[in-house]
């Protein structure tokens, strides 16, 4: 998400001093019937990722899914938005708006970004996909970007702070020589989209609100081959690189336990890592 004043959470538990929901043990169930449906429906998309389909026609297959589910899409009628998905291409670095007229081509890398609502919780979790063959740059790209994501969420623990997560992310990108985007972010979820807090994917260690039991959010980092800086095109969604460079997401949503992090967003067919995206 772009970084902003989050919706406000006004779902049950108590709430921080920075305005951070923290849910009860039971409500992780939830987390996890959701965010297991999310990623169960990128799996199942997986094989309509090859070249010469529209990205179009694969939100279709991901609106069919959600409806088969019995779920609802986050995504369609929010702010306006029409599409179960976002579908990002190359240089956009997120809120690609799907079109049966873009079709992809070989050697496209795309992120598709899912959020579903199951009984009133969000699961929400993005991966990279290839159209064909994986050029060698890109994967690299792929990798590294995957592997920040899980560095961030390795520094999840109560005690740490937000400014940990982020700095784990910024450090382990730069020494690759590809840079962190800072103009869009995670964000808490639950029982709503977007929550507080703002998850920075850059930073410094012991900033920002500190970590306790019970918080929901998600990491999404986004990781340039160039320049971090972006732009916003015309139709007031699609971000693309302002360099024009390669860019690649990874997103998981997550809750804070007593000793580190659970993932609400695994895939259930071990199609997440991008040693499956190489293949």
């Amino acid at each position: 998400m772009k970084q902003e004043n989050a919706l406000d959470d006004r779902s049950a538990g108590r709430l921080t001093k920075d305005g951070i929901r923290i849910h009860e043990a039971a409500d992780f169930a939830g987390m996890h019937r959701a965010g297991a449906l999310a990623a169960e429906i990128l799996d199942k998309i997986a094989p309509l990722v090859v070249p010469g389909v529209s990205t179009g026609a694969i939100d279709a297959a991901i609106e069919d899914a959600v409806a088969a589910a019995g779920a609802t899409s986050a995504t369609i009628g929010y702010r306006g938005y029409r599409h179960a998905s976002c579908i990002s291409v190359n240089h956009v670095v997120c809120h690609g708006i799907p079109d049966e007229g873009k079709k992809l081509k070989d050697g496209d890398i795309l992120n598709i970004d899912v959020t579903v609502i199951v009984d009133g919780w969000f699961g929400d979790t993005s991966r990279m996909y290839v159209a064909g063959r994986l050029p060698r740059k890109a994967e690299r790209l792929i990798e590294v970007t995957h592997d920040a994501l899980m560095k961030g969420i390795e520094a999840v623990r109560p005690g740490n702070t937000f400014g940990d997560i982020g700095h784990a992310i910024q450090t382990f990108v730069e020494a690759h020589r590809m840079s962190v985007v800072r103009d869009f972010c995670g964000h808490g979820l639950g029982r709503v989209f977007h929550a507080p807090p703002n998850v920075l994917h850059y930073g410094r260690p012991g900033t920002g609100p500190v970590l306790e039991e019970g918080m929901f959010f998600t990491i999404e980092p986004m990781v340039n081959l160039g320049r971090p800086e972006t732009k916003i095109l015309a139709d007031d969604w699609t971000a693309v690189t302002r360099d024009k460079s390669l860019s690649a997401q990874f997103e998981h949503s997550i809750g804070v336990t007593a000793d580190g992090a659970e993932i609400f967003t695994l895939s259930p067919a071990g199609l997440f890592h991008p040693t499956y995206a190489a293949g």
